[in-house]
C-alpha cells in the first residue's frame, strides 16, 4: 500500500505543473466569460429597449430575462472544459509512453522497484481519476463565483432566480454533475473501465509490437462490445426490463470487463514485458 501510494504521489507531481496550467486557463476562461456573457446580455437589453422604445417589462416579456443557461452554454464555459477532457485523454497515452520514449526510458526503473507491477498499473490509473475529480471540484467551486459575477452585472430585473437544479441540468453541467447516484455510475463508473480498457491496449501493444496492436484494439471492441451488451439487450426487448435490472447488468458487465482489464494488464506486465 506505502509503495502505491508513492507512485500516486509520483504520477501526479509530474504532471502538476501542467495541470496547474489547465486549471488557470479554466478559472480565467470562465471568470472573463461571465462577465462578458452579462455585459453583453445588458448592452443587448439597452440597445433594443432604446431602439424600440420599450420597458423593461415588455423587453423581458419578448426576450426573457438573463438564466444561467446563457453562461454555462456559452463557449467561455465548454470550451475550457472539452479542452481539459481532451487534454486528460491525451493524457492516458501520454502516461504510460512517457515513460518508455523520454529520457533513460524511465519505465524500467519503475519496473525495477521492490513492488508488484501492478502497483505501476493502479497508481496510474488512480492518478488519471484523482485529475479528474479535481477538474469536477473546481467547477463546482466555480459556479457561485461566477454566479456573484453576473449578480453584480445583470440587475435583478433582468434576471432569473437561479435554482441548483437550473444550473446543473445544463447541458455541459448535467453530464459532469449527475443527480442521481445511477447516472454517477454510469458517467464516472464506465469511465474508470474505459481508461482501465485503453491502459491494457497500450500494455499489449508494448508487450507485442506491431502484433500486439492489432491484439489491443480487438481486446478493446470486445470489451466495448461487453459494455453495451445491457444497452443492447434493452433496444432489442424493449420495455421486457425494468430499470434496475438494466443498471444491476451494466453493474456487472463493468466489475467482469475492470476485473479482467486489470487482470490481463497484471499478466503482461509480469510475464510479457521484460526489463
Amino acid at each position: 500500500m506505502k509503495s502505491y501510494l508513492k507512485l500516486v504521489n509520483f504520477e501526479i507531481n509530474r504532471f502538476f505543473k501542467l495541470y496547474l496550467v489547465l486549471i488557470g486557463l479554466t478559472v480565467v476562461s470562465q471568470l472573463i466569460g461571465a462577465v462578458i456573457v452579462s455585459k453583453g446580455y445588458i448592452k443587448n437589453a439597452n440597445q433594443m429597449m432604446y431602439e424600440n422604445q420599450l420597458s423593461v417589462s415588455q423587453y423581458i416579456e419578448q426576450y426573457s430575462v438573463f438564466s444561467f443557461s446563457h453562461l454555462a452554454n456559452s463557449s467561455w464555459i465548454i470550451l475550457p472544459i472539452v479542452f481539459c477532457i481532451a487534454m486528460l485523454m491525451i493524457y492516458v497515452f501520454f502516461i504510460w509512453y512517457r515513460d518508455w520514449f523520454g529520457k533513460n526510458t524511465f519505465i524500467y526503473r519503475l519496473l525495477m522497484l521492490p513492488t508488484s507491477r501492478i502497483n505501476i498499473y493502479f497508481a496510474k490509473l488512480s492518478t488519471v481519476m484523482f485529475l479528474v475529480f479535481g477538474f469536477i471540484t473546481l467547477q463546482i467551486l466555480l459556479i457561485p463565483i461566477e454566479m456573484q459575477i453576473v449578480k453584480s452585472i445583470v440587475p435583478a430585473d433582468f434576471r432569473a432566480y437561479f435554482p441548483l437544479s437550473e444550473i446543473y441540468n445544463t447541458d455541459m453541467l448535467a453530464f459532469l454533475y449527475p443527480n442521481t447516484f445511477t447516472g454517477f455510475f454510469l458517467i464516472y463508473g464506465i469511465g474508470l473501465v474505459f481508461v482501465a480498457i485503453l491502459f491494457t491496449a497500450i500494455l499489449f501493444e508494448r508487450s507485442y509490437g506491431l502484433k500486439g496492436i492489432f491484439c489491443g484494439v480487438l481486446y478493446g471492441m470486445l470489451s466495448f462490445g461487453v459494455l453495451i451488451t445491457p444497452l443492447v439487450l434493452d433496444e432489442l426487448y424493449t420495455s421486457y426490463f425494468y430499470l434496475i435490472e438494466i443498471y444491476l447488468m451494466e453493474l456487472v458487465t463493468c466489475i467482469i470487463v475492470l476485473g479482467s482489464a486489470i487482470w490481463i494488464a497484471n499478466h503482461l506486465l509480469k510475464h510479457k514485458i521484460r526489463v
